[in-house]
């Protein structure tokens, strides 16, 4: 077996087992040289002592401290961080890229969970299942063979704002459905798309996958809250900073809208925020994302990108420094 470059895992211990499986594990030990074994998550760890300069390949994830230039500095060899997870931006400082060490994310496959409950929430809110549920429990009881005249999703218009990687994922899943899908995103030159006021004043159900960056924050305010229709759901599984938390309370007060909410500003929401109790909103805690066993699917990722990094083929999620500003 020819030489097999060095490498590390640098991420929290917690979450480890779960997104390096023995199988994957394996997979990565075939073709880099680590010890199994060896999770840090700061490099100043005794552990690492006299390995740092020779290093050629960090898998990172969650936990992983920031890489500045004095540790770039000593870690000369270094060719590719691949990262099990999402976001680069909290430890990846720019001149990884300009030393053209190759980057690469498990946005994408993070990306798939996220989707998936997007398009279950964008289901159940066209069938009225929120509201229907609150009511089932209220009234504790139903007239059977009653037609609900106002839900469906045969031909409902849905708003996408933010072509992402979820987004995008989002688009795919509700191709083959009934639905009118619109979205907004003004980076997207490949997509038709519509301004943010036509989207929200059109769709039945408005779904956010934008970036957090100061251009988005609180993107979905007052204002723009008004624009959408009575009967109108509000889905938010990108950040809770988009949305104008005390702006939506208002507006879900009235009894015009309904949201389905698992991110908020502030997360996690303080004890007795209106958000728990009022009956149009669905709040979960934050699990749109990777949990459990779909944590295999971000190692499996850099297994991924990891053979073809060293069979010298192209990444399939490579992250460029031209797109990190504009990234989650």
């Amino acid at each position: 077996m020819p030489d097999r470059p060095p490498a590390v895992f640098v991420l929290s211990a917690e979450h480890w087992p779960a997104l390096f499986p023995s199988a994957v594990l394996r997979r990565i030990g075939e073709l880099v040289a680590c010890d199994p074994v060896l999770v840090v998550d700061r490099f100043d760890d005794a552990r690492l002592d006299g390995r740092l300069a020779d290093l050629e390949i960090l898998i990172t994830g969650w936990g992983c401290p920031a890489i500045d230039v004095p540790l770039l500095d000593a870690m000369p060899k270094l060719r590719a961080v691949l990262h099990a997870a999402g976001s680069v931006k909290g430890h990846l400082c720019p001149e990884v890229w300009d030393r053209g060490i190759a980057v690469s994310s498990a946005a994408s496959a993070n990306a798939v969970p996220v989707a998936e409950f997007t398009l279950g929430a964008i289901l159940l809110a066209g069938k009225g299942a929120f509201g229907l549920r609150e009511r089932y429990r209220r009234e504790q009881g139903f007239q059977l063979g009653y037609i609900h005249p106002d839900v469906g999703n045969y031909g409902r218009t849905v708003g996408i704002i933010g072509a992402s990687r979820i987004g995008r994922q989002v688009i795919d899943l509700l191709r083959p459905l009934d639905f009118h899908v619109q979205v907004y995103d003004p980076y997207a030159d490949d997509l038709p798309g519509v301004d943010l006021t036509t989207l929200l004043s059109t769709s039945d159900i408005v779904s956010v996958h934008a970036p957090s960056t100061p251009e988005t924050y609180r993107m979905i305010g007052p204002q723009e809250l008004a624009l959408m229709p009575d009967g109108a759901t509000l889905i938010n599984t990108a950040r809770g900073q988009l949305v104008d938390t005390e702006a939506l309370i208002a507006e879900l007060r009235s009894g015009r809208l309904a949201a389905v909410i698992d991110v908020t500003d502030p997360e996690p929401l303080p004890p007795g925020s209106p958000l728990f109790s009022l009956p149009n909103a669905f709040v979960t805690p934050h699990i749109a994302g990777s949990h459990g066993n779909e944590l295999t699917r971000l190692g499996a990722c850099v297994a991924d990108e990891l053979q073809r990094f060293l069979s010298g083929d192209p990444l399939r999620f490579p992250v460029t420094l031209a797109e990190l500003g504009r990234g989650a």
